[in-house]
């Protein structure tokens, strides 16, 4: 993957609130309206500094997705999911992104 973020301060982007690791800047953002499993989350285009687990096919409330784990790269948090495949065409869009959950980052 990428890392993140050698112009920080002319644009806002969020870290892990465990580390401080740059995870992906805020015009990364596609959706606020998400729910995650420590509450409101945010799915974003683009993520750096993370690894991602196996794969999971994984009934969430939009339908069946597979999806992988997010990992913060540096303390090993676990932010959110990455989406690999939705089986309902109207959530494909979600194909190739990422869930971080808001709980566990911040904007900086």
């Amino acid at each position: 993957m990428l890392h993140l973020i050698q112009d920080s301060e002319e644009r806002d982007f969020y870290q892990c609130c465990d580390c401080g690791n740059n995870l992906t800047y805020l015009d990364e953002t596609m959706s606020t309206n998400f729910r995650g499993r420590t509450g409101s989350a945010t799915l974003f285009s683009s993520v750096v500094n993370v690894t991602l687990g196996p794969l999971e096919d994984t009934q969430l409330t939009t339908g069946l997705h597979t999806i992988r784990a997010v990992y913060c790269s540096n303390c090993l948090e676990k932010l959110g999911w990455y989406y690999e495949t939705a089986a309902e065409f109207g959530q494909k869009y979600k194909e190739g992104h990422y869930i971080l959950e808001d709980t566990l980052i911040e904007r900086v």
